[in-house]
């Protein structure tokens, strides 16, 4: 009797374990669902119109033909520059956060004011950036005053992921270091930073992401409806995809139905490049790991 009701409990936790598995499970495709209909709906209605010249030509008839191309280099020109600016101070700042700062009142300020900062609207970052950086510091509607806007907007996300990237590197491996005469900083460029890059990464991606599709930091700092002109450095206006979609999907009479398809199309596409070509990056990083 006692062996049938140990076996009874077995088969008890089992049919548990399988129903929270098919919970779980039911739970995953919910969420995926929707990315799939959402694919699969730009997909059927926006891939006739991508072709070479949709990528390559400029648009033309008041944005209700031709192509992409000034949104989509500078959609690039918007992305990099923001990563350029704020990866470094991102992962500097996380570094002092995670490595030197000592648990005080300061340190906590600071944190609040990361957690906080990741929560304020797009729109409050594109008025700061329309006073901080187009009048005060008289970099104008730019590409750089633009990008330093969704740079600040999207810092706390590179900062959060490095520190919890710095936390997941094992203690031991910076008592090892300093043991053997290696100074902070030394620990580390030579250990910390090296095992830390595939969570980098992580923060990297999620910027890019969130950068590339803001619409609203970039359409008072630095983009434009339509211009003629491609931009020739960072002190110049750009076209941006975000914004070109929502121009030609509601300020523009007579496009095509398929057309603003076809730019969120691709606007999604180039996101999911990038962030597959740093994903597979990390998961070469994560490959040399130590641990």
């Amino acid at each position: 009797m006692e062996g049938f009701g140990i076996s009874k409990t077995n088969i008890q936790s089992k049919r548990v374990e399988k129903l929270f598995r098919i919970i779980f499970l039911g739970m995953t495709l919910i969420l995926i669902l929707p990315v799939l209909v959402i694919l699969g709906t730009l997909i059927v209605k926006g891939g006739s119109v991508l072709s070479l010249d949709f990528f390559l030509e400029n648009p033309t008839n008041g944005m209700t033909a031709g192509g992409i191309f000034p949104a989509l280099l500078g959609t690039i020109w918007l992305v990099s520059v923001a990563l350029l600016i704020s990866v470094p101070i991102g992962v500097a700042a996380a570094i002092y956060l995670n490595e030197y700062a000592g648990d005080n009142i300061l340190t906590r300020i600071i944190n609040l004011a990361i957690i906080n900062l990741a929560g304020v609207p797009s729109i409050v970052h594109a008025l700061f950036g329309v006073g901080a950086f187009v009048m005060f510091f008289k970099f104008g509607t730019s590409i750089l005053a633009a990008s330093f806007t969704l740079a600040i907007m999207t810092m706390p996300v590179v900062i959060v992921a490095t520190k919890e990237s710095l936390q997941a590197v094992p203690i031991a491996f910076r008592e090892a270091c300093w043991n053997m005469g290696a100074t902070r900083w030394q620990t580390i460029k030579k250990v910390v930073l090296p095992n830390s890059l595939s969570g980098i990464l992580t923060g990297i991606i999620l910027e890019v992401s969130r950068t590339a599709g803001e619409t609203a930091p970039i359409m008072f700092t630095g983009a434009v409806f339509f211009s003629p002109f491609l931009p020739e450095g960072v002190f110049d206006q750009t076209m941006a995809m975000s914004l070109h979609l929502f121009v030609v999907a509601t300020q523009v009479p007579g496009v095509p139905e398929n057309l603003p398809y076809g730019v969120a199309l691709t606007l999604i596409g180039m996101v999911l490049i990038m962030n597959s070509v740093s994903i597979a990056f990390r998961f070469y990083l994560r490959g040399k790991k130590k641990w």
